[in-house]
């Protein structure tokens, strides 16, 4: 599977984004859809995801209550709705895609290309 993100920018704090996560080459049906983030000199971490099935989602302590993770199935897409965002959100935001349930970006096997998000003060 092929993903593509778009839909970073820079936005002020408390302010919000909606970034989409396009798949293609194939359905995400079967795979374990999420978000990470990599800010500047920092590894890369776990934002959300879907459970395998899709049906529940899991969320970074960092971002409980301000990120909601969501899926098109019919367009084949997943989205990260970003709201109150704040300085420290600020990083370049991948989707990816795993065969099984994990926070590890070890365990995933597909990545999207990034989208810069940035929140000033």
């Amino acid at each position: 599977v092929q993903l593509q993100a778009s839909g970073g920018g820079l936005v002020q704090a408390g302010g919000s984004l909606r970034l989409s996560c396009a798949a293609s080459g194939r359905t995400f049906s079967g795979y374990v859809m999420a978000w990470f983030r990599q800010a500047p000199g920092k590894e890369r971490e776990f934002v959300a995801r879907f459970s395998l099935r899709g049906a529940g989602t899991f969320y970074a302590d960092s971002v409980k209550g301000r990120f909601t993770i969501s899926r098109d199935n019919g367009k084949n897409t997943v989205y990260l709705e970003m709201n109150s965002l704040k300085p420290e959100d600020t990083a370049v935001y991948y989707c990816a895609a795993s065969p099984s349930p994990s926070r590890d970006a070890r365990s995933y096997d597909a990545w999207g290309q990034g989208t810069l998000v940035t929140v000033s003060s």
